[in-house]
């Protein structure tokens, strides 16, 4: 599988021409088929971190991305902070995940010299109703975990922070920040190092099931690059793994729907959130130390103030629900990730209602990201959904579906969770449950 996975980074179709041509029952007659041990889609930061984990405990990985590098969708497109836990639902994936993840990253950042700060962070109520939302933030940490919380009066967080203006807020030491870069290439050389093989510029397009075993559609990104959908899309390829992380971010759900044999009535709808971040200028030292966050909001964490390690202030990201793209789209992240500024005229409101001292004219364009949701407008958060063969009748394939923020914090320990469980070389005994958020 190592030198399968070498060629296809070259060319999936100068393999297709190297290796034996075999016929598939599912109408692919004269496309090339290889056996794989492990494939994860996804080069993302959750994708990286569990294909370097299956390597430590000797799986032979193959790393499927679209895209020409690693982390290019949401993992680099994010506030890049690492979070104490505080927001999610007592045994909620996301909970349990986010606070041993916190452990593990911190760990793992200061024994290889990747850059992170334990910044802190207040969320500030800015009004007397909103002070018991803050209470309820306090509550869910405690019950996660979260040792290390404080309320504080207003005063004594506007003394540490003097540009803050707030009634009252809630202090989280272990909040900070990480360099997602830094991170995701000492995962990528981690991997490597244990025989994991990376396919840049190689999209997964679909799978059936044939022989009880899921067979993956390969094709190289340039040939989808002109697809229209007026033509039937042929794989290059058909890759037969024992097993199959879909760990594809913002296109694992309609990737999903494209296995066909997998029981779709247990895929969840997919949901896209985009964020604009927008970037403080005209300012020698910045106005804060801290991260700063408003109470949340419906569909995220509001408006906040983050910290970059070279010190530049970020304000988002702000919530924009937008529609979903036809799936080849999604595969190679055409997705729209420009920032109007005209939403500056909202970010300069939010944001004054703790950082009043903001000055006309300060906010330069910055950023967006998208959110893979498992929730769309008004409806209540979702948690992290693994999906395993005892929820969609295929076995070994694993959908890693709605893995949004806390995503970049858990992604150590999303890894650990599923490899500790994984015992037998081809199959997957265990149990992966939902978690839903009340």
């Amino acid at each position: 599988m190592l030198r399968y996975g070498r060629e296809l980074a070259k060319s999936a179709f100068r393999l297709a021409v190297a290796t034996r041509w075999v016929g598939s029952g599912a109408g692919f007659g004269g496309v090339p088929k290889e056996s794989a041990d492990v494939v994860v889609i996804g080069a993302g930061v959750v994708g990286l971190a569990v294909a370097r984990e299956l390597a430590l405990k000797g799986r032979e990985v193959l790393v499927v991305e679209s895209a020409s590098t690693f982390g290019t969708g949401t993992s680099s497109r994010n506030s890049e902070v690492i979070h104490a836990g505080i927001y999610y639902p007592r045994n909620s994936l996301k909970a349990r995940l986010c606070v041993r993840g916190k452990e593990l990253l911190y760990k793992y950042c200061a024994e290889r010299g990747i850059p992170h700060k334990q910044t802190g962070k207040l969320i500030v109520a800015t009004s007397v109703a909103e002070i018991p939302k803050l209470e309820a933030l306090l509550r869910h940490g405690k019950e996660n975990g979260v040792e290390d919380l404080r309320m504080m009066e207003g005063s004594e967080a506007m003394d540490l922070e003097p540009e803050l203006q707030c009634v009252e807020a809630l202090l989280s030491p272990s909040s900070g920040i990480v360099d997602s870069h830094s991170l995701m290439l000492s995962l990528v050389g981690e991997a490597e190092n244990c025989r994991t093989t990376v396919s840049y510029n190689t999209t997964v397009t679909g799978a059936h099931i044939e022989d009880s075993c899921v067979h993956l559609h390969i094709s190289e990104s340039k040939e989808l690059e002109n697809h229209h959908g007026d033509s039937p899309l042929l794989p290059q390829l058909i890759l037969v793994p024992k097993l199959v992380i879909n760990s594809a971010g913002l296109s694992a759900v309609p990737l999903a729907k494209r296995f066909h044999g997998l029981n779709v009535a247990v895929i969840p709808p997919a949901h896209y959130a985009r964020g604009c971040y927008f970037t403080l200028s005209k300012t020698k030292i910045p106005p804060f130390s801290r991260l700063i966050y408003p109470i949340p909001e419906d569909g995220g964490l509001g408006v906040h103030v983050t910290l970059d390690l070279n010190g530049l202030v970020k304000f988002g990201p702000d919530v924009e629900w937008i529609d979903s793209i036809d799936d080849i789209s999604g595969f190679l992240n055409r997705f729209d990730y420009s920032v109007n500024f005209d939403r500056s005229d909202q970010f300069y409101t939010e944001i004054r209602k703790y950082f009043p001292n903001l000055k006309d004219g300060s906010l330069e364009s910055g950023y967006s990201g998208i959110r893979p949701k498992l929730c769309g407008p008004q409806q209540a958060p979702s948690d992290f959904l693994i999906q395993g063969e005892e929820i969609h009748g295929v076995p070994g394939v694993i959908n890693l579906f709605g893995i949004e923020s806390p995503g970049l914090t858990s992604s150590l320990a999303i890894a650990e969770h599923m490899v500790s469980r994984m015992t037998e070389i081809s199959r997957i005994p265990f149990t992966f449950q939902r978690f839903p958020l009340q």
